[in-house]
């Protein structure tokens, strides 16, 4: 057999699917001096299509071959295409790709949009799937031959223009890796901010509201803004904290995400500009790894305005980001951090991967990808966790198939 260009057959089988057509097929071939090169599968909507590339020296009876595959098709009610062929096994295209596309609708319109943007960089798409139909539409690519700055820059336009979302990550292993997840925890793992919902209680909400907004787009530094708002809540009785957590509301999806991360192995980690009173009650509920936030002073029962210690600013963010990673033994190149306001900037360029989201505009400029449907279990898909994966291991657990792992 010529090794630069062999002989082949693509043998394609399409029709309803059912158990033991692969076996069928594969056990008919195996009465033939053939091998196996390549083979790729999908099933949509409870149809099948199948295709095996087999490759066979000059003297073998290809007609036997193809004749005997016929015969699978016709014993199974699916129709066959054959044809013949060389492979010249030229190597894989360079700067492998995942591509992850989640729209709420997904449209023809944007998958012709993203496809045409991909091709314009030169890349091919090697594969595709659907991850999740519900909440949202997601689709997974496996992209080759693109440059993955100059990509991630053309779809992020592509996806903007269609109002859809898109990740680029690096292909390989390393994606199945550990890895650590850190979360900011006001208006993304919860909904709203602490600091207002305390506000209401002091009586002064317009007034914080409107500085956290400036703060939260970057026309403000940090620390300054966070010491002005919580010396407006001095005197507060202590006890509008436990009422702030007792009406607090996990993002839509939050807990999902959680619980499913953490079944693979991931770790976990929030870290806040906001404080310890309330973060502490979501790593005890939800068993969060390891957290950060900062500390309201109280004497007598009551907020003085300040805040014990070192503020968690946004420089502070990326230090906790960088110290949990060194605690959990994950390489800096396997964490993913998530946020959605200036604070988390810095956090979310020194992750592997930062997801800008329902964030403001500035952070979805500066972040690797934008999440922008309110459901936070979309971020699974990023990671290349399918719905039918988490519904499973739900299932699984309902079962007692599972057991809670103890935070630290």
């Amino acid at each position: 057999m010529d090794g630069s260009a062999e002989r082949t057959l693509l043998i394609t089988l399409t029709g309803r699917d059912r158990p033991g057509v692969t076996s069928r097929l594969f056990r008919t071939l195996a009465d033939f001096p053939v091998t196996v090169v390549d083979l790729e599968q999908v099933v949509i909507r409870g149809r099948l299509v199948l295709g095996v590339l087999v490759a066979y020296s000059a003297d073998a009876d290809i007609g036997a071959v193809w004749n005997a595959a016929e015969r699978v098709g016709g014993d199974l009610d699916m129709e066959v295409e054959l044809s013949t062929g060389r492979d010249s096994r030229t190597p894989k295209r360079r700067g492998r790709l995942h591509v992850t596309v989640l729209g709420a609708p997904l449209t023809p319109a944007a998958m012709a949009g993203i496809a045409g943007r991909i091709s314009a960089h030169g890349a091919n798409i090697d594969r595709m799937e659907r991850l999740a139909g519900t909440p949202v539409t997601c689709i997974e690519m496996d992209v080759s031959g693109a440059d993955p700055d100059a990509l991630r820059a053309g779809l992020a336009a592509e996806a903007a223009e269609r109002q859809v979302d898109v990740a680029v990550q690096p292909g390989g292993l390393a994606r199945r890796a550990k890895r650590l997840i850190v979360m900011d925890v006001d208006s993304t793992l919860i909904q709203g901010e602490v600091i207002e919902l305390l506000a209401e209680h002091a009586g002064c909400l317009a007034e914080v509201a409107k500085v956290t907004e400036a703060a939260m787009r970057g026309e403000l530094d940090f620390e300054g803004s966070l010491r002005e708002r919580v010396a407006l809540l001095a005197g507060l009785d202590a006890s509008a904290i436990d009422d702030v957590r007792d009406r607090l509301k996990l993002a839509a999806g939050a807990r999902t995400m959680v619980r499913t991360l953490k079944r693979l192995d991931y770790e976990f980690a929030i870290v806040s500009g906001g404080f310890t009173q309330v973060t502490d009650a979501l790593v005890d509920d939800l068993g969060i790894d390891y957290s950060a936030a900062n500390t309201l002073e109280i004497e007598n029962g009551k907020l003085t305005g300040r805040v014990v210690g070192q503020v968690i600013d946004r420089p502070g963010k990326a230090a906790a980001l960088e110290r949990f990673a060194r605690e959990a033994g994950v390489p800096i190149a396997q964490t993913v951090a998530i946020g959605d306001g200036a604070n988390d900037l810095d956090m979310l360029q020194a992750a592997g991967l930062g997801i800008a989201y329902n964030a403001k505009p500035v952070v979805r400029e500066a972040a690797d990808t934008a999440v922008n449907v309110p459901y936070l279990d979309t971020i699974v898909f990023l990671l290349g966790i399918s719905r039918e994966e988490v519904e499973a291991a739900d299932a699984a657990d309902s079962l007692g198939g599972a057991t809670p792992r103890t935070p630290r």
